[in-house]
């Protein structure tokens, strides 16, 4: 079987699975604001929170396009359960890349199995796209490091067990510290108040002289911002893809919709112009797929064009998904502004993805950076 019907053939299972499994619970998840419990627990029977990881850990080995595919379709019934899914494989990431095998030991089996969750710390109070401004700090003591500091906008935040905190050390550099929630001096804000991703918890996580053992820094204590610029190239295209599964899943509730409903005697689908809409929602998903699919070949082949086609396909899925559930609750008429449908979830679930990850602005600038780099390199 050519690896093009493994990937095929892996979509249509997932599919099957999302249907069954997950979607009968995205809309009480979402109108309970609370943790998708049944979901996440269908996930860990298909081990799909080790998807991620290699084998000698516990994981499944996946590649980068099986990943996309499981974020894709798992987002195109419930946004919330994927994103939960694919914030603790970027957590661990750093670690797998770049941690030492007593730390992988100990941490990524867990996480595979679906044990014990991980949370990604970068955003701050005082901003979260200047990585760099960054003001945790992680000062050396005796047998390891005390951090103090305040992180925000957290997704899994006291949900998670292992959080991967990117703080700035007293050597001018910055560190990758593994930290547990149990271990003294953290603590969590409270649980933010949502537009959408209601059941995605989200919330400050607070370290104050925060011990951390020497062994739970991953790799190099000064290396960690390159580390965590590389994992965003790997993570902006599961963010793509969790906008494309949005957007996907808006566009087959608009066609059911629109197929259905009657007005003048004949389907909506029978009006010209809401064929038009249809098949402009349809062009703009293919659209956003296409580049994000070469995103990944690119990836995979280590090409130096990686981190700008990452940022390309984060940029153009989350604004199809912004646009396509857009379109959705206007096709839906009245309806699609009722909770009663999922469009109307899914539009407020959409918004978030045009700014996590690097907002959508900052892509464009790091693309525009790719763009004139050969020009602007000859000038310095």
């Amino acid at each position: 079987m050519e690896a093009q019907d493994i990937y095929e053939a892996h979509r249509a299972y997932l599919r099957r699975f999302a249907e069954a499994e997950i979607k009968p619970f995205s809309a009480i998840v979402d109108e309970e604001a609370r943790f998708p419990t049944e979901s996440i627990a269908a996930i860990r029977k298909l081990d799909l929170p080790g998807l991620a990881f290699p084998a000698a850990f516990g994981g499944g080995d996946g590649d980068l396009m099986a990943q996309v595919l499981a974020v894709e379709e798992i987002a195109r019934v419930c946004a919330c359960t994927a994103h939960l899914m694919l914030t603790s494989w970027v957590a661990i990431m750093p670690l797998v890349v770049a941690g030492s095998a007593e730390l992988k030991e100990h941490i990524v089996p867990q996480v595979a199995a679906g044990r014990a969750q991980a949370s990604f710390c970068l955003t701050e109070p005082g901003g979260g796209s200047d990585v760099a401004g960054i003001r945790t700090v992680g000062e050396p003591t005796a047998g390891g490091w005390r951090l103090n500091g305040a992180k925000r906008f957290i997704s899994n935040a006291g949900v998670a067990d292992w959080y991967a905190v990117l703080a700035r050390n007293a050597a001018g550099g910055f560190g990758i510290f593994m930290v547990h929630r149990d271990d003294p001096g953290v603590s969590f804000g409270r649980a933010e108040r949502k537009m959408g991703m209601r059941g995605s918890p989200l919330a400050d996580v607070l370290f104050v002289d925060c011990f951390v053992p020497e062994g739970r820094v991953v790799g190099d204590p000064t290396a960690g911002y390159a580390t965590m610029m590389d994992i965003l190239t790997y993570s902006r295209p599961l963010i793509a893809a969790h906008g494309l599964g949005i957007a996907q899943g808006a566009l087959d509730e608009t066609i059911a919709y629109t197929s259905q409903r009657t007005q003048f005697g004949q389907p909506l689908s029978r009006f010209q112009m809401i064929r038009g809409m249809v098949a402009d929602m349809m062009a703009e998903v293919e659209a956003a797929r296409s580049l994000l699919y070469r995103c990944v070949a690119i990836a995979g082949k280590n090409d130096e064009r990686a981190r700008a086609f990452a940022s390309m396909a984060k940029l153009l899925c989350t604004n199809a998904a912004m646009s396509i559930t857009t379109n959705a609750v206007q096709l839906h008429g009245g309806y699609g502004y009722i909770a009663d449908y999922p469009v109307e979830r899914m539009m407020r679930d959409a918004k978030v993805t045009q700014i996590w990850e690097g907002t959508n602005q900052i892509q464009q600038l790091l693309i525009a950076k790719h763009a004139f780099s050969p020009f602007e390199s000859q000038d310095s």
